[in-house]
């Protein structure tokens, strides 16, 4: 019905290669993830089953194959490869992800120390196999990363495989990418984005103002994820300008 409304921004077509919104599954059922694709699938792309909790979700698999019925990448969190990794169990992994049937990994560090070229190798042996998507940045609101290491590390793990860079901002949005308060680090992003194509990244943003922030900057077709399962319409209003906070932005 939004073909009956003019100047509305033009969005990228399915499958998209930007554009792109990561809905975060911290435990769906069967059933909520039926419902919540009824109404949403038009406007997600990826489904990261969120930190470890695939591991311990009844009937994964079949919601794994429900998603990709419906046209999504799918993906662990990080956190789970690094369970695995921390435990020197990463066989054990790739056989976990092809049991469940993903073809889709995240290879991070959030939560451990893992020495970048490690990180960099590991990467590219998964993505003989997998579809690479790797994460910068920690979780920890204790470790600052200067913007020399972001450039570097997410120039390097795109160089290793990675089909996309995530910048860390944890499902709280307050770490990596952003402030304590869920402000963004406005001068981070800039210096990121001067070196490395926008399309190549992508932010996490679960809070409004985060999302309001990257459309504004971006434009309707950034990349942005962990957005929570009943935040997707509300997401995809703001960037057709369809909410008050980015209602003049498309307007000629």
């Amino acid at each position: 019905m939004k073909e009956i409304l003019t100047q509305l921004p033009e969005r990228s077509n399915k499958p998209r290669e930007h554009g792109l919104t990561m809905m975060m599954d911290k435990g769906l059922s069967i059933r909520e993830a039926e419902d919540f694709l009824s109404s949403n699938s038009e406007y997600t792309d990826i489904i990261k089953l969120g930190f470890g909790t695939s591991i311990i979700t009844p009937n994964i698999s079949n919601k794994i194959k429900l998603y990709h019925e419906n046209g999504m990448k799918v993906y662990t969190g990080g956190t789970l490869f690094e369970a695995f990794l921390i435990r020197d169990q990463l066989d054990d992994y790739k056989r976990y992800l092809n049991k469940i049937g993903l073809e889709m990994v995240e290879i991070s560090d959030g939560s451990m120390h893992l020495n970048h070229d490690d990180k960099c190798n590991i990467i590219s042996e998964f993505s003989k196999d997998f579809r690479v998507i790797s994460e910068v940045g920690s979780k920890d609101s204790n470790v600052s990363i200067n913007s020399d290491k972001w450039l570097k590390w997410m120039q390097n793990e795109l160089s290793a495989g990675s089909w996309k860079v995530i910048a860390e901002a944890r499902e709280g949005g307050n770490v990596g990418i952003c402030k304590l308060d869920g402000g963004i680090k406005s001068e981070l992003i800039d210096e990121i984005t001067s070196h490395i194509n926008i399309d190549d990244i992508l932010w996490e943003s679960p809070m409004k103002n985060q999302q309001i922030w990257f459309i504004n900057k971006f434009g309707a077709n950034v990349n942005l994820g962990n957005i929570l399962y009943d935040e997707i319409i509300p997401l995809e209003s703001l960037r057709l300008g369809l909410r008050g906070d980015t209602f003049n932005l498309f307007l000629n």
